[in-house]
């Protein structure tokens, strides 16, 4: 419950929290909480890319941002050549954000320069993609509790989307939804 308390709201890296969880440093966690400011936009995060670097999230403000779970060995996993399309053709008004997840049938077991390597040898994956999170359970990413928060809704399988606008508003999508599909290129007019 302290991690939800704490993260729901904070900019802190998950991997500060798994660090504060093995020291299971519960007053940390209060400390923490009622020190860090609270999370108001998809905006305030901070989190690691595929290759190790720091991503602040402030750089997308103003773009439409589509993110997705992904796994390279699963059915849907050659949604990733249509993200790369959709990244090609509508980079201007879409950023295409992969979140690796072994969430669902163990599907993504690799470490996440597995998974770089994976993604680029097979499918040419130029879009950004960070390392390997949980998007679901008692130990789901901060951003994924955000996104639930936004929607009321959590990743059922790998490659589900959410489409956040500038607005902050933010959709759902299921894996079945193709990026390339009108729902969601209707989205970018």
């Amino acid at each position: 419950m302290i991690y939800f308390l704490v993260f729901k709201g904070s900019s802190f890296s998950f991997e500060l929290y798994q660090s504060l969880r093995k020291k299971n440093m519960k007053a940390l966690f209060i400390l923490l909480f009622f020190m860090n400011a609270t999370v108001s936009s998809i905006y305030d995060f901070k989190i690691k890319s595929l290759d190790g670097n720091l991503t602040d999230f402030a750089q997308y403000k103003g773009k439409t941002l589509l993110i997705v779970n992904t796994a390279s060995e699963c059915g849907y996993t050659p949604q990733y050549a249509d993200l790369q399309e959709l990244h090609q053709q509508f980079g201007s008004k879409i950023t295409i954000l992969g979140f690796p997840a072994n969430n669902f049938g163990g599907q993504e077991p690799g470490s996440n320069a597995q998974i770089a390597s994976f993604c680029k040898k097979n499918y040419g994956v130029t879009f950004q993609m960070f390392e390997k999170i949980s998007v679901k359970g008692s130990d789901q990413h901060p951003l994924y509790q955000f996104l639930k928060e936004k929607t009321g809704k959590e990743p059922s399988w790998n490659f589900c989307k959410y489409l956040v606008k500038p607005d902050g508003t933010v959709k759902f999508f299921a894996s079945g939804v193709n990026p390339g599909d009108d729902a969601i290129l209707s989205e970018l007019k």
